[in-house]
């Protein structure tokens, strides 16, 4: 990816992560549009890789992602993404007015807050272990909460997006949609209600930012 001057000088970064952790995912997307490289440490979640103690002097909740620099360690990815915005602030991620950049906090919390957690995989084992949930019902609850988050979302790109879900470049809004949108074709929702948000996501897909930071493209993927 390219780079862009930095506003002093910093050690490597290292991103911890998942290949198809959805998380990192966006974290990938946001170094990528603002030019910076950074290395990777992958945890396989399957394995509970991420729970493995020296994982969690890094990051206490044994969760990814997390990013290293310098002395800097930091966890949870709207914070993670935060900290890039400011730390790198070229490309922006976020509108250069006060309400803009609320209505795009607004539209990844939608995302972050309100569907991503529900999918995790640890509440999908819990759903799984506890409660005795198979696949088909599992699947359900995950085109539940993405069904529902989206229908909330198509309305907030259909009135702020401009090709892309906010505007008319790429941002923090995006960096959330476009892994969102891969879950919810790996579980095989269906998109066809939401024609104003999937049209955002696929003209995100197709920069190289994005492209480069698909679980397909990552070192640890399948």
């Amino acid at each position: 990816m390219p780079r862009h001057d930095r506003p002093g000088p910093m050690s490597a970064l290292t991103l911890h992560g998942y290949w198809r952790s959805t998380s990192a995912y966006r974290v990938r997307i946001a170094l990528n549009l603002k030019g910076v490289a950074y290395d990777q440490v992958t945890h396989d979640l399957r394995t509970g890789a991420q729970r493995e103690p020296d994982y969690r002097a890094i990051a206490p909740q044994g969760l990814v992602p997390a990013v290293e620099a310098d002395d800097f360690t930091l966890t949870q990815s709207p914070a993670i993404m935060e900290w890039i915005e400011e730390r790198w602030p070229q490309p922006p991620l976020l509108p250069p007015d006060a309400e803009g950049r609320a209505l795009v906090r607004s539209m990844a919390a939608l995302i972050g807050c309100d569907i991503h957690p529900l999918n995790n995989l640890r509440v999908l084992q819990a759903l799984k272990a506890d409660f005795g949930a198979d696949q088909p019902a599992l699947d359900r609850w995950i085109a539940r909460w993405i069904t529902d988050g989206f229908a909330a979302l198509e309305t907030l790109v259909a009135r702020h997006g401009r090709g892309f879900a906010f505007g008319e470049r790429p941002g923090l809004a995006d960096c959330y949609l476009v892994p969102q949108l891969y879950s919810a074709e790996r579980f095989h929702v269906d998109l066809s209600p939401f024609p104003a948000l999937v049209a955002a996501g696929e003209r995100a897909r197709a920069l190289d930012a994005f492209a480069a930071a698909h679980p397909s493209a990552q070192p640890d993927a399948d």
